[in-house]
């Protein structure tokens, strides 16, 4: 799906928001509202204001970094805007959070998945599970999503029961699952 962004102004922008969405399993709004006073390029690290206007440090991959760089200076229109992504057709604006969702619909549609969620939320959930399938731990795979709670991660990242009941600890004293 990332893939199918070849290189077109818009698909540049649409390459990092995907990216984004993929790789940290951010929200749509929280893509929509990252500032460039966000990204601490030196320290590779990306300041998230989540849910609860809970402010969150994650590491900002080499590859998220990347594309970021290659919108800002190939794609971004000029916009004096403290919002990184903007639309791309006047009049311009910074991007909202449904506009992030529609981002997603469009390499969704031509790489022809088929998505029970159809928009922003598949790549959270699908990074929670690719997580989980490679090896992460509930509460990793929780600190990541930045829940607070283990069971929404649970329900959260649609977890593999048959995989959760493979690296399950048996309870003291009683078999093992």
């Amino acid at each position: 799906m990332i893939d199918s962004c070849t290189g077109h102004v818009f698909e540049l922008r649409d390459r990092a928001v995907l990216l984004l969405l993929a790789r940290l399993a951010l929200r749509a709004s929280e893509v929509a509202q990252l500032k460039f006073s966000d990204i601490a390029w030196r320290n590779s690290e990306i300041s998230v204001c989540g849910k609860n206007r809970r402010q969150e440090s994650l590491p900002l991959p080499q590859e998220v970094g990347n594309a970021i760089l290659l919108y800002v200076s190939e794609g971004r229109p000029s916009l004096h805007a403290p919002e990184v992504f903007t639309t791309v057709l006047a009049p311009v604006h910074p991007l909202t959070r449904a506009a992030v969702t529609h981002i997603v619909r469009a390499p969704l549609r031509r790489t022809g998945i088929k998505a029970p969620i159809n928009g922003a939320h598949v790549l959270r959930h699908s990074a929670a599970t690719t997580m989980l399938r490679e090896g992460a731990s509930l509460a990793g795979v929780g600190a990541v999503l930045r829940h607070r709670d283990p069971m929404t991660t649970a329900h959260y990242a649609q977890v593999d029961f048959g995989l959760l009941s493979e690296i399950a600890q048996p309870w003291p004293e009683a078999s093992s699952c």
